[in-house]
């Protein structure tokens, strides 16, 4: 009797998907040597043909509800942190605090509410000009990025978040951004003084300040 057809069953089998449970542990791997956060298409390019790891993120999410590492999305890519009510745990051995301008806070902040925008409408709604040093360190510090051309006059370049910035302040997406009452609670919204109560001075980059830093964005 031919044995063909279990010839035909074992090479279909090496083409069959692992178990869910195998694949949840394959991305569980990935995810924990990986520091930066990993998107669903990375995921499937390491993990053998057939493998859903969209499937496996929604068991493996669900899996470290409670725990004290959870399974969170930074804008289109997944990664593994410490608990948010845990992260006091931390502070000592991974917070080295550097104070951002006043300037660069109201820059990545317009950013970050009016994304994409371009220098002009950032120079518009603080109402002075935004030197390039501003720019140029958000952009060092990787919370910003360039984005899109504008298709009017100039083709003016815009300014967008980037997934860095969504990282660090462990938001899903912009749309998670605090809101008004949220940052005033907080502290971290502060009127400006009335017209002729503060003198302006020039900041070390250039740009125009009013000599204060601000704590609301800190560089870990």
């Amino acid at each position: 009797m031919s044995d063909a057809p279990d010839k035909i069953e074992q090479e279909e089998s090496l083409f069959e998907a692992p178990p869910m449970g195998e694949q949840e542990r394959m991305v569980e791997a990935i995810l924990f040597a990986t520091a930066d956060p990993v998107t669903v298409a990375e995921l499937a390019g390491r993990m053998p043909h057939g493998c859903d790891p969209a499937e496996a993120l929604v068991y493996l999410r669900k899996r470290y509800e409670g725990r004290g590492v959870a399974l969170v999305k930074v804008g289109d890519a997944w990664a593994l942190r410490t608990a948010p009510d845990l992260g006091f745990l931390m502070q000592k051995e991974t917070v080295e605090t550097r104070k951002l301008s006043r300037a660069a806070v109201e820059t990545l902040a317009i950013v970050a509410y009016h994304q994409p925008v371009t220098r002009a409408e950032i120079e518009e709604i603080r109402g002075v000009s935004v030197s390039r040093g501003t720019i140029d360190q958000l952009i060092e510090l990787e919370w910003v990025r360039f984005g899109r051309r504008r298709m009017t006059p100039g083709r003016p370049v815009t300014f967008v978040v980037t997934q860095n910035f969504l990282d660090h302040f462990g938001l899903e997406g912009a749309r998670d951004l605090p809101g008004l009452k949220e940052l005033r609670s907080a502290g971290l919204l502060e009127s400006r003084p009335a017209p002729g109560v503060g003198a302006l001075v020039e900041d070390d980059d250039g740009d125009e300040d009013d000599g204060d830093q601000s704590e609301m964005f800190d560089e870990t």
